[in-house]
């Protein structure tokens, strides 16, 4: 390249430099430090969290319906009357009330599991963080949905694994797309350590993998000697009230299983789990001692106290139909105001909707306009390692009413029929890359 051509990269390999140069401590992080960035979004959700936005971005589950008056009479209760061990130091393995109880949920998916088998963690984000530690080494290959769940990428790059992306359809995971990355990794001479997949209610698809599809998935990955992390927030918030199969039921010895009750109770308490077989529990369990020497005891008793007092199984159906009144809200919405060509995945349980805008435009490059506009979501990017999702975005409909739902759409639909015309009058702008894992946030759960 000649130095005409180079000079326009100067200024920003100066400013890159004074940037760096900033942190007294750079040269003593390790490695595995390198690559990590905080959310380029996160300053916007600054904004975008004031009143005058709808904010159709953050995966907050409506607390709105718990019963609050009851629950803060059991939790003084308990207090009171078990203060000493809701207030001390626990068990690295977690409570064991709760983990005969998190069984007891389990099997309303198919799952026959026994407590001893259960790890309790301080939400599945720390699950996930932990089976990475102790299963990836720098290099190590992790097969993902493409989109995937945000922290997960987080995690796996804090770790120093590289992620592959299969496809996904209207159905999930695609069987021949898993294939075919297996054997590329395999060409390539990487090792794959394991699956990850969130078969229900995706974040952020928001689609579900087929039935008939999920024993084919379990198969290719026991042919291949890969073992698979199911991760099941959503599974129980199905809007026709009936669960799908987990593949931990299918197939107990080569699935791991991620389960939270963040989506389902109160997501402040921070109480997930992991099962696993024998041998990886008792590395998770070293592990989950080795970072926080135990999870939160009074959390943990808090969620085993409503689960024992509440009809909890109720109160998720509950959720249900207000996820679903508001899930139709934005079907609703996007058919009304979307400008022609956008296309949208059609949820039928969680959290999310999956936009796919025009060629051209870019929800990276779109999203301050649209915080302008009053009105925020998640774009694409975030959701890949490989740079692709510029022309994808994840809305949320989980948290604002129906009627904000509406007017977050409308709001949207005009910034980007504006863009669209921006694009069509001075052409497209290639999207820029962030490289490595960007932390992830509330905004982005």
């Amino acid at each position: 390249m000649s130095d005409q051509g180079s000079q326009p990269d100067q200024p920003d390999q100066s400013l890159d430099k004074a940037a760096r140069n900033l942190d007294a401590y750079r040269a003593r992080y390790a490695e595995r430090t390198a690559g990590m960035t905080a959310s380029e979004i996160r300053a916007l959700f600054a904004v975008a969290s004031r009143p005058e936005v709808v904010s159709l971005a953050g995966g907050m589950p409506n607390l709105a319906a718990l019963p609050l008056d009851s629950l803060a009479t059991e939790v003084a209760r308990l207090v009171s009357e078990d203060g000493q061990v809701a207030l001390q130091y626990g068990s690295a393995h977690g409570v064991p009330e709760l983990r005969e109880q998190i069984c007891e949920v389990m099997a309303l998916e198919g799952i026959s599991a026994h407590p001893d088998d259960v790890v309790v963690t301080a939400g599945s984000q720390m699950g996930l963080d932990m089976v990475t530690r102790i299963f990836c080494d720098p290099g190590d290959v992790i097969l993902a949905e493409g989109p995937s769940y945000v922290g997960a990428l987080g995690s796996f790059g804090a770790y120093q694994a590289e992620v592959v992306h299969v496809a996904m359809d209207d159905d999930g995971l695609q069987p021949e797309a898993l294939r075919q990355a297996i054997d590329e990794v395999g060409k390539q001479g990487k090792r794959i350590k394991f699956l990850y997949t969130i078969p229900n209610f995706h974040n952020p698809g928001g689609i579900t993998l087929a039935v008939n599809r999920r024993a084919e998935i379990l198969e290719i990955c026991r042919q291949a000697d890969i073992l698979v992390v199911e991760d099941n927030p959503y599974g129980l918030l199905g809007f026709d009230g009936k669960p799908y199969p987990a593949l931990r039921s299918m197939d107990p010895d080569n699935v791991v299983y991620l389960g939270s009750f963040s989506k389902t109770f109160a997501s402040g308490l921070r109480v997930g789990w992991v099962l696993a077989p024998l041998a990886i529990r008792e590395k998770l369990v070293l592990t989950a001692e080795s970072a926080t020497l135990c999870p939160p005891t009074l959390n943990q008793m808090i969620v085993s106290r409503y689960l024992s007092t509440h009809d909890w199984q109720g109160q998720i159906k509950i959720f249900q139909e207000q996820y679903r009144e508001r899930r139709d809200a934005m079907m609703a919405a996007l058919e009304q105001y979307m400008p022609a060509g956008c296309t949208w995945t059609k949820p039928e349980g969680g959290f999310f909707v999956w936009l796919t805008v025009p060629e051209g435009v870019d929800t990276k490059a779109m999203l301050p306009r649209a915080v302008t506009q009053r009105v925020a979501y998640v774009s694409g990017t975030g959701f890949y390692r490989d740079g692709f999702g510029s022309r994808q975005m994840r809305l949320s409909y989980c948290y604002p009413t129906p009627e904000r739902i509406r007017e977050g759409v409308r709001r949207l639909a005009n910034t980007l029929s504006e863009e669209m015309e921006l694009v069509r009058t001075f052409g497209t702008v290639p999207p820029r890359s962030v490289p490595g894992p960007q932390a992830p946030s509330p905004d982005t759960a």
